[in-house]
């Protein structure tokens, strides 16, 4: 992560890739959890800088710059700064960073609520003019939904009411439980996807018993014994990232053997200089694609935080905290 990491706070998928606004917060994350503070408040920083005007980032950035042959803003991706500006907090205690970074993450939320439907779901993307592209994701859906709880969090520790953002989290939570029917509208189901699968759990949207019960209701459909959780359940391709996210989600629903052995499993796909291989296709014996993301390493800092306690922040994708 430090090495891929440019003198701008921004961090690429690797050196030569592509930079999301999404995966670039996963990788602050994991230089939280690994006690690089500088470096992952210049990720921030980077990320409050090239925010536009009406809270958002493009969907790809290239050395800084948005490529714009990606030419769109993906809600999902611009709501996962208060994830990461929330889990920066636990682990420093600083309020200086928290009011400092309350503004972007107040536009960003702004921005990602103007496009929730009043059926409660959120749209996934929308276009350079702002007009969104008609349908929405279970995954992005419950990636924002630990982001509005994270955004609300942040306002009560500053001593600010967010309402509507309360009224908001709570229409989208019904969303995802209750109208299946919302999402996939416009394409064929994500249900073969295992982040559909586990997200809801991961998130928080999905506890308890009934979260049990949706993990292991497809258990052996998308985890390969030995090698880690499938991508995708028609495919013989396991990858860390989603493994070690299903770690998560397995230690929320409390699941602990599960969770220790799919992190367990998936320890053979690291390399000798920490990095970590995006995925192994098992049927083949072979790891694809040949790339080692930034993103990748910063999920297994949070699995491995999530099992082991390592920070003050280890419990924030494994339990919700009730907002009032």
């Amino acid at each position: 992560l430090r090495a891929t990491q440019r003198a701008s706070g921004e961090i690429p998928w690797y050196d030569g890739g592509h930079t999301d606004p999404w995966d670039h917060t996963e990788a602050a994350m994991g230089l939280s959890i690994a006690g690089e503070i500088g470096a992952a408040e210049r990720a921030y920083a980077w990320l409050a800088e090239t925010q536009l005007g009406d809270g958002s980032w493009w969907a790809c950035y290239r050395e800084g710059e948005a490529d714009l042959h990606v030419d769109r803003r993906e809600t999902n991706y611009v709501a996962y700064i208060a994830t990461g500006v929330w889990h920066h907090f636990l682990i420093t205690r600083d309020a200086n960073f928290l009011a400092r970074y309350f503004p972007v993450v107040s536009k960003a939320i702004a921005f990602v609520l103007r496009y929730q439907s009043p059926k409660g779901e959120i749209d996934w993307a929308v276009d350079p003019s702002g007009a969104p592209f008609g349908d929405a994701l279970v995954t992005g859906c419950s990636s924002i939904y630990k982001s509005l709880e994270c955004a609300i969090l942040i306002a009560d520790e500053l001593g600010h009411q967010r309402p509507a953002w309360h009224l908001a989290r709570h229409n989208l939570a019904a969303a995802i439980r209750h109208r299946p029917e919302r999402f996939d509208r416009t394409w064929a189901s994500k249900a073969r996807y295992s982040m559909d699968w586990f997200y809801p759990v991961l998130s928080g949207v999905i506890q308890g018993e009934t979260a049990q019960q949706r993990l292991l209701a497809r258990w052996d459909t998308f985890v390969k014994a030995g090698f880690g959780c499938r991508c995708v359940a028609d495919q013989p391709w396991v990858t860390v990232a989603e493994s070690c996210e299903l770690v998560m989600a397995c230690q929320a629903a409390g699941l602990t053997e599960q969770a220790h052995q799919v992190f367990n499993d998936v320890a053979q796909h690291q390399l000798a200089d920490g990095s970590w291989w995006t995925g192994y296709v098992f049927n083949e014996q072979v790891y694809w694609p040949d790339e080692q993301p930034t993103w990748t390493a910063a999920a297994v800092l949070l699995a491995a935080d999530a099992l082991h306690h390592l920070t003050p922040a280890s419990r924030l994708f494994t339990s919700v905290t009730d907002t009032p």
